[in-house]
Parts: C-alpha cells; structure tokens; sequence
C-alpha cells in the first residue's frame, strides 16, 4: 500500500474553524498536537519562564544569605576574641597618638632636634618649620634641617632622632663635601613629624 500525498493534501482543502466536527480525522489530530504545542509554548513564556528567573534569583540570594549567614556566625562565635582584640587595638592606637606632639609641644621639638644636633657635635645651617601638609587623618609637620658635621656625628644624631619619644621621620638626605681638608660634610634633610588630625578639629 502506497502513501499518496496528493490524496492526503486534499484533507486539508476547504477546512474552514466553524465545521471543525466535520474535518477529516488527520486534521483533528493536526490542529489538536498545534494547540497543544501553542498552549505548552504560551504557557511556558507567560508562567514557567518568569517563574524560572525568579527561582535562579531566588537561588543566589539564597547563596548570599548563606555567605552572610556563615560570617556573622564566624563573628558570633568569636565575639569575645575580636572584643579583645579590638580593646588591644585602641590600646596601641591610643599609644601611638601618645607618640604624636600636641600643637603646644611642637615648637619644643625643635629645642629637642637642636640639643641632639649639638650633643653629636653637628653644627646648625638651617632648621626651619615649613607649611603643614594636611592628610587625610593627619597633618604633616615638615622641618627642613642643615647640618655640618663627619659622617659618624650624622650617623649618631640620626639615631638619637630616631629615639626621641616623639614620631619623627628623616627624608630626604643629601650629603655633600664642605671641606676636604677638615674632611667635614654637610647634611640636607627633612624631618617629619606628626599631629593627629581629629585631636586639633
């Protein structure tokens, strides 16, 4: 038995929606697999496809609530450690604000740069204030400094600097030859110190 499609074609002629109880049984079983594909297709892009995003959103909130859920336990778990912690931490800052000079104690940094200067045998050029730079959470006190002096009177009032029981930092250096025959040299450098910010506001 041979399929003839001629013949099959011809089911389909002359269909019209209003006698659809009278169409051929091929075509009742077309129309019906295209609605069903057209309502699974419309029902997918109108309910299940909006359903879909919104589990995938759902899924990595859920994810993220989980990271945050794992950190504030890790938290909570060590409350009392990070206390502590925190506690030794305003402890050394507080310390370290100790080691900064107060606005009225910095004009007597100077007598305390020029006593080890001169205890270390260096005689003064230069030692003069300039402009405050202003950072963030601090303000930069720069003092230009020239010294002569040997190498070793350099090298002990660096280190006497270095003690002071202020935060001073050294920048800068710049040694050059003032006497070949007394072998003396001259020191050009920057010495900083600090001030704590929110303590002058």
């Amino acid at each position: 038995m041979s399929f003839d499609s001629t013949e099959f074609m011809e089911q389909f002629s002359g269909l019209e929606l209003d006698n659809i109880a009278q169409w051929p049984k091929a075509a009742k079983i077309l129309l019906s697999i295209f609605t069903v594909v057209l309502v699974l297709g419309l029902g997918y892009a109108l309910m299940i496809s909006n359903q879909l995003d919104s589990l995938k959103r759902v899924t990595a909130e859920e994810l993220t609530l989980k990271q945050q859920y794992e950190a504030k336990y890790h938290v909570a778990a060590n409350l009392e450690l990070f206390e502590q912690q925190m506690v030794e931490a305003e402890s050394m800052f507080a310390n370290q604000l100790k080691s900064l000079p107060e606005s009225h104690e910095t004009p007597g940094l100077l007598d305390d740069i020029t006593f080890v200067g001169t205890t270390t045998g260096l005689d003064f050029v230069k030692l003069n204030w300039q402009p405050e730079i202003e950072q963030e959470i601090y303000i930069e006190l720069p003092i230009d400094i020239e010294v002569v002096g040997t190498y070793h009177d350099f090298g002990k009032f660096v280190s006497q600097i270095a003690g002071l029981p202020r935060i001073v930092t050294l920048h800068n250096f710049d040694i050059n030859l003032k006497s070949a025959s007394s072998g003396e040299l001259k020191l050009k450098l920057q010495a900083k110190t600090y001030r704590y910010r929110e303590a002058t506001e």
